[in-house]
């Protein structure tokens, strides 16, 4: 198990995104966090902020456990700031916020209320910052999620096949689409850290087709590489079928029953990865406890396909599975982006 120390090489990756953020001399930092929250990366971005000259103060809010409910993972939903009208105002007149959270405010009730205030977001995913210093976005990333975004928000329709039997198709229209590089500089936006993907949040009644996990892919909810097939049946966004064989597919079956929620098995969002620096194989190097997977989100060319909650379908739950897969092709209007899990320029 790697150490969580205040590293120079991990003070420096910190202050490097920080700056990415167009942050100045003067400007706000709040630094949000949680009693669950990894120590370490509140601390570098304290030092970080600090080095760069800003006003930093930190916000600590008690984690929240709720008996009776299976264990919440991977939601991007935080619900640790219970809507404190005090911490969320803190948090608005802020120049950046830092969101150290365990989960992260991506989807949290009080996000709107935050960036409409004027402050920017920056969610460090909860990651050892072994991780996250390889992961520092560099001056190729966003132009690249940027082009690749700009096809998905022009495409009316994308169909994603494999090998394995994957025949996926999804209606883009009244979707939400959204890119993430690592960082932002503009104030009411959020962004997350590591990033490099595009994804579609679909409206209602999008979705249909046969999603097979093959051997291989990744549950990052379980954090855990499949080792059978397991071959899902979308019905107008729902999962109506889990086939399959062994720990992999009753795992999964077993969880979204625990929910006892059928939005559970609707999806989330969908689109690609598109990190060069990312890689499939980095989950089996850390202890589960090490890491939080978002690196599995973004390398290049997986295919992800997330159910749970879905605004732009108006749907909302804490069930949640993010689902890398390999080798997939995705298509925009009959046009090739991904083949085989290579993005095409």
């Amino acid at each position: 198990m790697l150490q969580e120390i205040a590293e120079p090489a991990w003070i420096d990756a910190f202050e490097s995104v920080l700056r990415r953020c167009a942050l100045q001399p003067g400007d706000t930092v709040a630094v949000l966090c949680e009693s669950q929250s990894r120590p370490i990366l509140p601390e570098l971005a304290r030092q970080a902020a600090a080095r760069i000259g800003c006003t930093v103060f930190t916000l600590q809010v008690p984690s929240v456990f709720a008996a009776g409910r299976p264990g919440v993972r991977s939601t991007g939903a935080s619900d640790a700031i219970q809507q404190i009208a005090p911490v969320v105002a803190a948090l608005a007149a802020s120049t950046l916020v830092v969101d150290c959270t365990v989960e992260g405010l991506m989807h949290a009730a009080e996000l709107p209320a935050i960036l409409k205030g004027g402050a920017r977001v920056l969610y460090v995913s909860n990651e050892h910052p072994e991780a996250l210093a390889r992961l520092v976005p560099d001056d190729l990333l966003e132009p690249l999620v940027k082009e690749q975004l700009k096809r998905l928000r022009g495409a009316r329709q994308m169909r994603v096949t494999s090998a394995a039997g994957t025949e996926l198709s999804v209606a883009l229209a009244g979707a939400t689409c959204g890119g993430n590089w690592g960082y932002t500089g503009r104030p009411g936006t959020i962004s997350h850290w590591p990033g490099g993907l595009v994804l579609a949040f679909p409206a209602a009644g999008s979705v249909n087709g046969t999603l097979v996990l093959d051997e291989g892919d990744v549950n990052l909810t379980f954090k855990r590489y499949l080792e059978r097939p397991v071959r899902l049946v979308i019905e107008d966004d729902f999962v109506t079928r889990i086939e399959g064989s062994g720990v992999d597919v009753e795992l999964m079956r077993s969880n979204w029953a625990a929910w006892s929620d059928r939005n559970a098995y609707a999806v989330s969002h969908l689109g690609w990865g598109l990190n060069p620096k990312a890689r499939w194989d980095s989950m089996a190097l850390y202890d589960k406890r090490d890491f939080n997977g978002t690196e599995l989100r973004a390398f290049a060319g997986n295919f992800l396909y997330s159910t749970g909650a879905n605004e732009v379908a108006g749907r909302h739950t804490l069930g949640h599975f993010d689902l890398p897969l390999r080798n997939c092709t995705v298509a925009l209007d009959g046009v090739t982006v991904v083949e085989q899990g290579r993005v095409l320029a």
